[in-house]
């Protein structure tokens, strides 16, 4: 399908996003079970009922717009859920390494994600779906949050990573 307007723009753009959110939800358990620090797994979790929330968004989005959002498959997300799998692969499990590495892996997802919400902001912003914008600006200041409490985390655990190498030297 040609996307010829703003309008379709904005629907392909949703459909995108919300095939990604779908992928994350499948993803976060993971995650939780591959943490180590219980202040990571909790962040993981958390995520994930917040990103439940945000497909629940997205399918409001559809009914104000009359539109599915179902029928394409978000490939920038599945990659960079696919560089996350590696992180597990490559690290040993109950390690601060493995937790650092999740961490710059769930950063990677939310700034995609942040791009991704920031697009659609402006379509929305652009075509006066006032509604429109409200839940997705919602939905982009948690993934902001997301981030930033992912950066904290990453302070300490980015630190122990450094001493249990030190450590094993």
């Amino acid at each position: 399908m040609s996307v010829t307007n703003i309008e379709e723009l904005l629907v392909s753009e949703l459909k995108d996003l919300y095939s990604a959110e779908k992928q994350i939800t499948k993803a976060l358990p993971k995650l939780v079970k591959a943490a180590t620090s219980q202040e990571l797994k909790t962040a993981f979790q958390s995520h994930l009922e917040e990103t439940q929330g945000q497909v629940e968004r997205l399918e409001q989005i559809a009914e104000i717009l009359g539109k599915k959002l179902t029928g394409k498959t978000c490939e920038g997300m599945k990659g960079v859920l696919e560089e996350g799998d590696e992180v597990v692969e490559d690290t040993d499990k109950g390690t601060a390494v493995r937790d650092a590495g999740l961490i710059t892996a769930a950063q990677r997802v939310e700034h995609y994600e942040m791009a991704g919400y920031g697009g659609v902001i402006a379509y929305a912003k652009l075509l006066g779906l006032n509604d429109v914008v409200e839940l997705l600006e919602q939905t982009l200041e948690e993934e902001k949050a997301a981030d930033e409490k992912l950066t904290t985390l990453s302070e300490t655990i980015n630190q122990q990573a450094q001493d249990e190498f030190q450590q094993a030297a």
